[in-house]
């Protein structure tokens, strides 16, 4: 039966936070500002936090240099996963992925299904790998992001969940 083995140690992962939104500001990020809370509240740490305007090549640079930095292990995006023109997370962040996560899409559209029914089709949530980082791509509402974290990304996360997470393989995703 998965789920966490509570006689294993918790291992605290290094989160960074990235809003992309041409309407929000730090103060009125709400999507953003619940998953600082939740990660902080599983106990991981927050490496950083920031808010860009939808714009590709931005994007793409805050994320390539926190997968450059050691002192961060995984990243997590909010916004820009819709259809729109302005919506880019999509085309910014998947050229970095090593490899692509093709699960997570599956299962965060199953758990969406269940909050939004057939308008989760409109997301282009995603999770990949680059340079031993584990991406997520969430969409920005606030809902998308508790369904994202709280019903895949915080076990996925979790050292001890059962019978296996993404922590117990981050030392070798950079193995060739």
């Amino acid at each position: 039966m998965p789920g966490v083995d509570t006689s294993l140690a918790f291992r605290p992962v290094r989160i960074a936070i990235l809003t992309v939104s041409d309407t929000r500001t730090i103060e009125t990020d709400t999507s953003g500002a619940a998953l600082a809370e939740r990660l902080e509240a599983a106990g991981h740490k927050l490496a950083d936090r920031k808010l860009i305007r939808d714009d590709i090549p931005k994007i793409r640079s805050i994320v390539q240099g926190w997968i450059a930095s050691a002192d961060v292990d995984a990243v997590i995006t909010t916004g820009g996963t819709g259809l729109t023109g302005r919506d880019v997370t999509h085309e910014a962040v998947t050229p970095l992925f090593e490899k692509t996560i093709e699960g997570f899409s599956v299962v965060f559209h199953m758990v969406s299904y269940e909050s939004v029914g057939l308008s989760t089709l409109q997301s282009r949530a995603t999770a990949g790998v680059a340079n031993g980082t584990v991406i997520f791509c969430l969409p920005g509402s606030t809902g998308a992001v508790r369904d994202g974290w709280d019903k895949v990304i915080v076990h996925q996360l979790d050292s001890r969940y059962r019978p296996c997470n993404l922590v117990e393989l981050m030392p070798r995703l950079t193995e060739r």
